[in-house]
């Protein structure tokens, strides 16, 4: 009995943060161990279905840089990086859309729809979703994103889909881009009017002090996060992400967050409940209630 009253404890918590969510879009974006472990990709396309289902309007945003690497290295293909950004030439450019389209893409729309008619797979490209341009010659099909056509996302939302977003984007060249996923979904939240980003990655969230697991920051505002990159208080891979928060935040969306997509049924922990598992960063400031949604 204790057992279900904590069940039916736990739901009563969620209904206010589904009352505050429901009708919003949600740009998600997929990243870490969560999307290379089958297991716990097949709970995070659960933890999506449910969200949905309740209703809020995910929108996916993925890279693959891990599995690119592997394919490029069975390939006997250079793998390069320069100031942190893949080298990318014609022929990486080829991997790079075989693993993220091909592959990594149709991996995660097969495992929301063993639930049902609803995910549908999509790369930057498709629609002109995204058009970019190179950064520099040096770093070859590397892009930057110059503008956001989001028709093709929005119809897929209203005919009541889940796009699943691959972040390759189409240049005036005619040919495509490797772009970086994180800026992808800080900016077409902004673009989409989302209240929320989130960035599932392979930690817990923001640290106060990294070495101290028990320093993890429930909520904080976008100063306070930009004021740790300025102290040297985060890890270089946390740089980006809370980079790509501001774009988000600065463009009007509400609320972004980072957590750890191992951490089973993080999103809904983040999203259902009072204190959430991860980071939330706002604009203004760390408070929330119910009322305003987490």
């Amino acid at each position: 009995m204790k057992n279900l009253l904590f069940k039916a404890e736990t739901l009563t918590e969620a209904l206010p943060w589904i009352k505050a969510t429901a009708g919003s879009t949600v740009v998600v974006k997929y990243g870490g161990a969560a999307m290379t472990d089958p297991a716990l990709r097949e709970m995070v396309a659960s933890d999506l279905v449910l969200m949905k289902l309740v209703g809020i309007n995910p929108v996916i945003v993925h890279g693959g840089g891990p599995e690119i690497t592997a394919l490029m290295e069975r390939l006997d293909m250079p793998v390069e990086f320069y100031d942190g950004l893949r080298v990318t030439d014609d022929d990486a450019m080829d991997v790079v859309k075989m693993v993220l389209v091909g592959k990594v893409n149709k991996e995660l729309v097969s495992a929301i729809n063993r639930h049902g008619r609803l995910a549908v797979g999509i790369s930057g490209d498709d629609g002109n979703l995204l058009r970019a341009h190179a950064i520099s010659e040096r770093l070859g099909r590397v892009g930057e994103i110059d503008a956001i056509d989001t028709t093709v996302v929005t119809d897929l939302v209203a005919d009541g889909f889940i796009p699943v977003i691959a972040s390759v984007a189409y240049g005036d060249d005619g040919g495509s881009y490797n772009v970086n996923a994180d800026l992808v979904a800080g900016e077409l939240a902004v673009e989409l009017g989302a209240s929320k980003v989130i960035f599932l990655t392979d930690v817990d969230g923001l640290y106060a002090d990294f070495a101290d697991k028990g320093s993890l920051i429930s909520a904080l505002s976008l100063q306070q996060a930009e004021d740790l990159i300025a102290s040297d208080g985060l890890s270089s891979g946390m740089i980006p992400k809370v980079g790509a928060c501001a774009v988000a935040l600065r463009g009007g969306v509400e609320r972004a967050h980072i957590l750890n997509g191992t951490v089973p049924h993080a999103l809904l922990l983040e999203v259902y409940t009072d204190a959430g598992v991860g980071t939330m960063i706002t604009a203004e400031g760390a408070s929330a209630t119910a009322a305003e949604g987490r």
